[in-house]
């Protein structure tokens, strides 16, 4: 084989295997990326949630305090 021959077949070589190797990266690093907006949506998720819950319990307060103030009656007509 000649030297040129032998020189174009390690340059295809080299930029496969480099090829190969910076795509096999590039999809690590958009996994990695994907998961970070997974853990940031459970977060966001949780703080969602414990708000909810804040403004329930606060209602239930609200209420506790305006039924103790005022007289509340059931409305239980057929309408």
């Amino acid at each position: 084989m000649s030297l040129p021959a032998k020189a174009t077949l390690t340059c295809a070589c080299l930029f496969t295997a480099l090829t190969v190797y910076a795509v096999h990266f590039q999809q690590k690093q958009e996994r990695e990326t994907q998961y970070q907006g997974v853990l940031k949506d459970d977060i966001r998720r949780a703080e969602k949630m414990r708000q909810r819950k804040d403004d329930f319990e606060e209602s239930k307060r609200k209420r506790a305090l305006y039924e103790s103030v005022q007289r509340v009656e059931k409305n239980t007509s057929d309408a």
